[in-house]
């Protein structure tokens, strides 16, 4: 009777043996070849399954859409690393600085651009932390609204194209990725938005939590730090508009506009006097340690799936989640739970590679359509982001933990960020309810 839930099995003994704190890849790919031998051994395997397995990898190594993943990391870290990033804080503060909530306002709107600029979260945090941090906390920013601001506005880099994670859920869903990219511009923007607007109701009713810069501080006319803004911030805006023009209008794919989104922040750092070796090899390095964790991830996801697949657990599931009462809905909900759950513990490219391609199947089984794909796609993005900010475990709390100054508290950090935890997950119920915010510009 066991030999019927081998499939489930597989997932139980690989999420132990995550738990219990092996490297995610070798748990999937070690998980994949114990039971492909208790399968065989049971006569319900057919070891010339795993013939197949040279070929996936091959596909895997051939894909143009995760391309772009290496381009988009390599494009943010070499603005981080060059300190155009750094530029761009420190001027949009200065800009809005002469009013209550100015900084964190700042870091709302610089944590946007970065977020179409990068799309990945640990640098736009890791590159917020460490210099708006100390800034804020300095002129009288209490603790846990600044490193609440921060951590949730690294975390668009999420959700806001042109996003990695989007990248991955595009190519695990079978879902075109620049459809992706532009059916999350409405929800990202709407939550950016929702972001600054708190900010400003917690400055206008609570001005001692997030006052304004001394006048001293403030002592260049409003003229010249005006021609300066635009000096910073219109390079980063142009190239943001080059790549994410270039993917919506059709001129070019994801993977294309990445290397255009590479060459243009090169040229920007070359620009602005700080591109050097140290600055492409730190940039390198970053990009290939991410690369090499992303392939692996999926190489070892691909064995695990085939065997799964190979024991009919792929049927067991797809029936499972077809006959659930609700139908649809209640795929969306159940995906959305798992995924919120396992973004507590697993990093969301671990999630987009276990996951993903089971919701997936089954949302190819109920009949959803490209454009309903896309929607679901942004909602788990959406969920992903959540997950990120949420206690104990959040990914953007570590990052930010990493950075944050000895007398700011874990404590802190973990009650910063749950008033915009509620931000979120209002921003998901709405694009839940409203498929439109996704599928109008479609």
């Amino acid at each position: 009777m066991i030999v019927e839930f081998l499939g489930p099995l597989m997932f139980v003994a690989a999420f132990a043996l995550i738990f219990a704190g092996y490297p995610v890849a070798f748990s999937l790919a070690g998980t994949a070849l114990a039971f492909a031998g208790i399968g065989v051994l049971a006569d319900v395997f057919n070891p010339a399954l795993l013939r197949i397995y040279p070929s996936r990898v091959f596909g895997v190594m051939s894909n143009q859409a995760l391309l772009a993943v290496p381009y988009f990391v390599f494009m943010g870290t070499v603005l981080q690393r060059s300190r155009l990033a750094e530029d761009l804080l420190h001027t949009v503060g200065m800009l809005f600085g002469a009013r209550r909530g100015g900084l964190a306002l700042a870091v709302v709107l610089v944590g946007t651009l970065l977020a179409a600029a990068t799309g990945v979260v640990g640098a736009s945090v890791v590159a917020m932390g460490m210099i708006s941090l100390p800034i804020m906390l300095r002129y009288g920013y209490q603790a846990p609204f600044a490193t609440g601001v921060i951590a949730a506005s690294g975390t668009l880099g999420q959700i806001i194209p042109p996003s990695v994670v989007l990248v991955v859920l595009g190519d695990q869903m079978g879902v075109v990725v620049g459809d992706l990219f532009l059916g999350a511009l409405l929800p990202g923007l709407l939550l950016a938005t929702c972001y600054a607007l708190y900010v400003l109701v917690v400055a206008k009713l609570r001005p001692e939590v997030a006052p304004a810069l001394p006048a001293e501080e403030l002592a260049t006319s409003r003229g010249a730090l005006l021609g300066h803004a635009l000096r910073v911030m219109v390079p980063p805006l142009v190239l943001i508009l080059l790549v994410l023009g270039s993917i919506f209008s059709g001129i070019a794919s994801p993977t294309e506009a990445g290397a255009l989104g590479t060459v243009g922040a090169v040229a920007l750092a070359a620009l602005a006097g700080r591109l050097d070796l140290s600055v492409l090899r730190a940039s390198a390095r970053e990009t290939m340690q991410l690369t090499t964790m992303v392939v692996t991830l999926l190489l070892g996801a691909t064995l695990f799936t085939l065997v799964f697949r190979g024991l009919h657990g792929d049927t067991w599931l797809l029936d499972m989640l077809h006959d659930l009462p609700g139908g649809r809905v209640w795929l969306i909900v159940v995906a959305s739970l798992v995924v919120f759950g396992l973004g507590f513990f697993l990093d969301f490219f671990e999630i987009c590679f276990i996951v993903v391609p089971l919701i997936s199947a089954a949302m190819a089984k109920l009949g959803f359509t490209d454009a309903e794909k896309v929607w679901v796609g942004v909602l788990l993005g959406l969920n992903l982001q959540t997950s990120f900010l949420t206690p104990p475990f959040g990914f953007s709390l570590f990052y930010l933990r990493g950075v944050a100054p000895p007398s700011v508290t874990t404590g802190a950090i973990y009650r910063g960020v749950v008033p915009f935890i509620a931000i979120q997950l209002v921003v998901l119920v709405l694009v839940a309810l409203f498929p439109q915010l996704v599928t109008a510009l479609l």
